[in-house]
């Protein structure tokens, strides 16, 4: 075992964990339409128990369903119904050794009328949430007791259910964030005005749940060391809340940043590095006694293990990256990090509709429908093409003991992959190109590099199956003159087949690929204009992702239009509209197109007319995202044999 701060075993309060991983209370959507716990999410859970994880904390649990509402489908405890649920949840996750933690919550003034049927939302004072954009009702005095009384109610209910401890969620611009800060709550009453006062709230909830489930039933807080916001908590008054939380009996810190002004900071984007809020944990940790956890994009073993040699924190949560491997905790404890199958920050999981769901990792959230992998017989199947969904179909067609031969026609797999080059997302592509790589080399995937596969290669195969994941060309617009010598694609500048140096050029589309490549052209000294086109990829970049890339286009120069409309390309010239109808011409050396992919698919008609199972995914059947391509490989290798049987039904009928 090559990480042994990592599996020490650990404290908070009185409840020994089996090691220093936690997996932090993250929303799922996989709870009933009532808020009650459910088969897929006992399941979703119990898989990162069983992948050897020390504790794991449910997602944000209301107390106060009528006004604490943070989201459709939110897990409730506020009513004895639920109790069952719990009950059950807690015992799956205890059948591994790990323990259960519940995070109670109740949204406050970052709720919305719409969740809340029509009525106005409630907070401390009449402060409104920017990015929720409705004023909020000021609490009674009355109110706010009852609401107490609800959080030790929902904290009891845990204790009855075998839950091991409670998180009273105090981060984010949730309810308890609201009462702590001083422009969130301007109270006249005894539970605001001075320091004491607006701690009252919280501290009254810890010392209610301690007087009714004992001294030796955990309670720990989330807080925002740094709300990253105007008026919001800092990192100086965050110690001494922490100081002020551990006199009280609070029994750990969870440290994390941001609110919904400030979303970027709660949930990071591709674009930040690994444990970029490791700082914050570490500057708690100086001030209290009690464990502290730290979060902020923690992927890899070795680097959690150096936090906690460091004694930067005494327990590290692991996210997003126990939604991308629910086995990451068993992996690294056998020293096998290199199976990891590590989280690129990509925020599919959020974006992601109806319940989690990962780009990574197509089981997430669905692991009651793709139990474990059946054994089938040993047949040859083929796919064609190295890109992420290539390689999981042939990883997955291996785990369930098929022969795969894969052909790739250039000399790298990867894909599209290859293209990303900004640089800490290009870090975060490069571990998951690697992992499937090495997937391929563990599991023995015959592979052919620099090789187009034949009609020939494949009939001297003869395989069972054929799956057809050979990508996309890129996507030419309906523009006049995307012909012309001056129009380069962007992969002719990714594989430095084309360089430009001192020149005018204009980069036309959006999404990750667009933005790198503009970056890329003004570092090497060109006066570039990005001209924003919508395009699937762009569609899916966050509100805020794309902001903070802008910064950065700025930073270099770039100029940026987004709305205007492309009439024409001239060997000198661009043609555009302006938002007004104008038309206006921008002088141009040269132009790059980044508009996405096209499904290129040269082998589906011609294998179709020589073999029976033929199957094309990914961007060759013309999808656009990776997300797509991981979930069409794994679904196909997962029900090969059923779609097969289909076929042959079909036929038969």
């Amino acid at each position: 075992m090559a990480y042994s701060h990592l599996f020490e075993t650990g404290n908070i309060g009185n409840v020994t964990l089996k090691n220093r991983i936690v997996m932090p209370a993250m929303g799922t959507n996989l709870a009933g339409a009532h808020g009650e716990v459910t088969d897929h999410l006992i399941r979703y859970y119990e898989e990162r128990a069983q992948g050897g994880t020390g504790l794991i904390i449910t997602e944000f649990t209301s107390i106060d369903y009528e006004y604490g509402k943070g989201m459709t489908n939110q897990l409730r405890i506020d009513d004895d119904r639920f109790l069952t649920g719990f009950y059950r949840l807690a015992n799956a996750i205890h059948k591994y050794g790990a323990k259960l933690f519940v995070q109670l919550h109740h949204a406050g003034r970052q709720s919305n009328s719409g969740l809340l049927g029509g009525k106005q939302i409630v907070a401390p004072s009449p402060v409104t949430c920017e990015a929720i954009g409705e004023e909020p009702r000021e609490l009674t005095t009355n109110e706010v007791k009852e609401i107490i009384q609800k959080f030790i109610k929902g904290a009891v209910r845990c204790k009855h259910a075998g839950i091991d401890g409670v998180e009273l969620h105090g981060a984010h611009g949730y309810l308890i964030n609201q009462f702590l800060g001083p422009c969130t709550n301007l109270r006249t009453d005894e539970y605001g005005g001075n320091f004491e006062n607006r701690m009252r709230f919280l501290e009254e909830i810890v010392t209610g749940i301690k007087a009714q489930c004992g001294e030796d039933f955990p309670v720990t807080v989330r807080l925002s060391i740094d709300e990253f916001d105007e008026g919001g908590l800092k990192i100086e008054l965050s110690k001494k809340i922490s100081r002020y939380l551990e006199k009280v009996g609070v029994d750990g810190l969870h440290a994390s940043a941001g609110n919904y002004n400030s979303s970027d900071k709660i949930i990071e984007s591709p674009l930040y590095e690994q444990g970029w809020k490791v700082y914050l944990a570490e500057a708690i940790k100086s001030e209290v006694n009690i464990p502290v956890i730290a979060v902020g994009s923690i992927r890899e073993p070795s680097y959690v293990d150096s936090i906690l040699a460091k004694k930067k924190a005494d327990f590290v949560a692991i996210g997003r990256g126990l939604i991308a491997d629910p086995e990451w905790a068993r992996k690294a404890y056998e020293d096998r990090e290199n199976e990891i199958r590590m989280c690129i920050s990509c925020l599919h999981c959020i974006y992601s509709k109806g319940h989690v769901a990962c780009s990574i990792n197509a089981r997430a959230g669905r692991e009651l429908e793709f139990p474990e992998l059946k054994p089938v017989e040993k047949h040859q199947i083929v796919v064609v093409g190295g890109g992420p969904g290539g390689m999981e179909t042939a990883r997955v067609l291996s785990l369930k003991g098929y022969k795969v031969t894969l052909f790739e026609k250039t000399a790298a797999l990867g894909g599209q992959l290859k293209l990303v080059d900004e640089p800490v997302y290009r870090k975060k592509m490069t571990w998951y190109v690697d992992y499937l790589r090495l997937e391929m080399e563990r599991l023995q995937v015959e592979l052919h590099l620099n090789t187009e596969a034949t009609i020939e290669q494949l009939l001297a195969l003869q395989p069972y199956a054929i799956i057809l994941a050979t990508g996309g060309k890129p996507l030419i617009p309906d523009i006049k003159g995307c012909e012309l010598p001056n129009v380069h694609q962007y992969e002719v500048l990714k594989r430095g087949e084309k360089t430009f140096y001192k020149k005018k050029i204009a980069v036309l589309g959006s999404g990750m690929i667009c933005y790198g490549t503009a970056r890329r052209l003004a570092e090497q000294g060109n006066e570039v204009t990005l001209i924003e086109l919508s395009t699937k990829s762009g569609r899916k970049i966050g509100v805020q992702t794309r902001s903070k890339l802008f910064t950065k286009l700025k930073q270099q120069n770039v100029e940026i239009l987004s709305d205007h409309k492309v009439r024409e390309i001239l060997p000198n010239a661009i043609i555009l509209t302006d938002v007004c109808g104008k038309i206006v011409e921008l002088p141009i050396d040269g132009a790059v197109l980044t508009m996405g992919v096209a499904p290129y698919n040269p082998l589906e008609e011609i294998c179709k007319n020589h073999f029976e199972n033929v199957f094309v995914i990914g961007d060759a059947a013309g999808f656009a995202s990776l997300s797509e391509a991981t979930r069409g490989g794994f679904e196909t290798a997962y029900l090969l044999e059923t779609l097969v049987t289909t076929k042959k039904e079909k036929v038969l009928s």
